[in-house]
Order: C-alpha cells, then sequence, then structure tokens
C-alpha cells in the first residue's frame, strides 16, 4: 500500500485578510506540527492550481471572474467576514486544486494496487460557507465541493459522501448538492450559531431528498456527542449510501480551545471520530480525503489535524470504536433511518 499523501502549496501564506481569525498562522501550526512528527509518514506534495472548468463545475464565471478581478485590483472585503488580498487569487486556486489533487491521487488510476488509500489537503481559504453564487464566511470557493463534483464527472465516482465536522454549519456545500443524490452531505454543526442555517428537517430537495443530513447540537456538545453522531449515524448511512469515496471536510473549530465556538471536543475526540471513518472506509474498500476548513486557535488546529490524520493513517486493521448510543444520535437514526432505508 501506497503512503498517504498530503498536499500544500506556499500560496496559503499569501492570502492575507488582515488581522482576522482565518490567518497565515493556520498552516503554519498544522506544518510544524505534522514536520515534528516526521509528517506521520505522509508523502508531502505541492498542489496544482484548480482549473477554470474544475471551478465552474461549481461556481459561476461570474463570481469566478469577480473574486480574480477584486485581487488583481488589491484586494479588499467580499462581505464583513471574507477578505481578499492580491495573493489570495492563487492561494484559492491552490486550495481547490488541492482538493481536486486529492481525489486524483486516490482514485486517478482505479485497480492500482499501490494506490493510496488517504490523502489530504492543508490549504486555506477554507471553502464550505462558498455557496454556488457567494463567498462568505472566510470562504472563496467550496473546496470539498469542486472536489466532490471532480471525483464524479472526471473520474465517475457515482456517489461520494461529505462528512463535515466543522462546528459550523456548511451551508455552501448543502447549496451545492441540495438537489443531487449523488452527494451525500452529513453535517455536525453547533446551533445556533453562525451560518444560522443547517436544521435538522432541511433535508433536500428533488432527487435530493433525503441526501442531505443535518445533525445540530447544543453549544458546550463535546466527545460524547459528536463520536457518537459519527460511529452511530454516519456511518450507518455510509454503509447504506455505500459511496465509492469519502472526503471529510475537516474543521477543528469544535474544539474546547476554539474562540469563536462553544464546541468542547478534544483532541482525542478527532481521533475517534477519524477511526470511525477510517474503519466503515475499510470495510467499504474505499478511499479517504481530507480537506482542511476552520479552526482558530492555533495549539488546538495542530493537534486536532495530528490525531485525525494519525488515527486515520494507522497501519493495519482498525477496528470501530466501542461508544454508547447518546441520546442525540438515537434521535437522528430513527429520523435518517427512514429517509435512506439504513
Amino acid at each position: 500500500m501506497a503512503a498517504p499523501v498530503l498536499f500544500h502549496h506556499p500560496s496559503s501564506l499569501e492570502h492575507d485578510p488582515g488581522p482576522h481569525p482565518e490567518q497565515p498562522a493556520r498552516i503554519v501550526a498544522i506544518e510544524r506540527a505534522l514536520e515534528d512528527r516526521g509528517w506521520l509518514g505522509f508523502d508531502v506534495r505541492s498542489s496544482p492550481p484548480a482549473a477554470r472548468a474544475q471551478l465552474e463545475a461549481v461556481h459561476p464565471a461570474r463570481l469566478i471572474n469577480g473574486i480574480q478581478e477584486l485581487c488583481a485590483a488589491g484586494g479588499g472585503a467580499i462581505d464583513a467576514d471574507t477578505v481578499v488580498s492580491p495573493g489570495s487569487w492563487e492561494a484559492a486556486l491552490h486550495s481547490a486544486g488541492g482538493a481536486c489533487a486529492v481525489v486524483d491521487t486516490l482514485i486517478g488510476m482505479p485497480g492500482a494496487v499501490d494506490a493510496p488509500r488517504l490523502a489530504v489537503s492543508v490549504h486555506r481559504p477554507p471553502g464550505h460557507h462558498a455557496e454556488i453564487r457567494r463567498s462568505m464566511g472566510f470562504c472563496l470557493f467550496n473546496n470539498v465541493a469542486v472536489a466532490a463534483r471532480h471525483a464524479r464527472d472526471a473520474h465517475g465516482v457515482r456517489r461520494v459522501l461529505i462528512l463535515d465536522w466543522d462546528v459550523h454549519h456548511g451551508n455552501g456545500t448543502q447549496d451545492v448538492f441540495w438537489e443531487d443524490d449523488g452527494v451525500l452531505f452529513c453535517s455536525i454543526h453547533q446551533s445556533p450559531l453562525y451560518p444560522g442555517t443547517g436544521a435538522a428537517d432541511d433535508v433536500g430537495a428533488g432527487p435530493g431528498h433525503g441526501y442531505t443530513v443535518n445533525l445540530p447540537v447544543p453549544p458546550g456538545a463535546g466527545d460524547d456527542v459528536f463520536c457518537s453522531l459519527v460511529e452511530h449515524v454516519v456511518v450507518p448511512l455510509a454503509r447504506s449510501y455505500d459511496p465509492g469515496l469519502i472526503l471529510i471536510s475537516a474543521g477543528f473549530d469544535a474544539h474546547r480551545d476554539d474562540p469563536l465556538a462553544d464546541g468542547q471536543v478534544s483532541d482525542a475526540g478527532y481521533g475517534t471520530m477519524a477511526t470511525s471513518v477510517r474503519a466503515v472506509a475499510d470495510e467499504l474498500r474505499i478511499p479517504v480525503g481530507v480537506v482542511l476548513e476552520g479552526g482558530y486557535d492555533l495549539g488546538a488546529l495542530a493537534r486536532g489535524m495530528t490525531a485525525t490524520l494519525e488515527a486515520l493513517a494507522a497501519e493495519g486493521p482498525v477496528s470501530a470504536p466501542a461508544l454508547g448510543v447518546h441520546p442525540l444520535a438515537e434521535r437522528y437514526r430513527e429520523r435518517h433511518a427512514a429517509l435512506l432505508g439504513a
């Protein structure tokens, strides 16, 4: 089995929104932590920029051109939370391109005996708040959505599961796949909290009805809630849905140390969630891709990412964690079992 692959690019450090939680130091913190651990055995590579066609598979030309032109003009504010600088255009291209490179690495050569089963994109800006026609919430392009669409369009993957455990709802990813049964979007997020979307009864529409799975949790939710939701809701849905690829929108702002929310997830909690994902991916014999989202305490971010990648990259067979079913997980399991037949 080939070594897992990590994509990064120095342009992530050139996206400068000024005094802002989503800062270049986030990438520095992650990379220092991984370097101290020998990169956990990952094959570290430079990411390519996203191709125009990859971006236009999700976003209209008007949005893409507008970001490019604003960056070329010296930068400025898209909204109160989302600011670009001259270097943001290149950073955004590589952030989306790194996510697509994850897909190409995992499934570009179907059946290859030495294909890696794990790849990660460590880039900024993040992406899961970017809607089809609107950049927002620190996000310019929706990197994980671009990657999922690329997996289907370029590689023929029929079904992709996206697990978003960022503490903020992935409203952009929901927007992209709202009427699409080719992507099962599962979001665990604090509610109430920005952006105010992601109600449990928001389940998609048309052909996508039932394939948006929102799992809002109250402020103060910690390992017992998050880990149970992954193991007892997302994992059974994955078995029922039978995807060809799992992508994790990996935000680390549900951590107990994060300043922008009220989550109480620990370093170990991220490792446990990742172990659940690794176990079901092994069971289904499919690869896992990780795309960085939020996380604004530098220490918690670096430790959370390290714990996640360490669990996903563990050698040998992996057993699912032994976890009790939290009452909230039981409630959501009943709701979504009816929708997807899990």
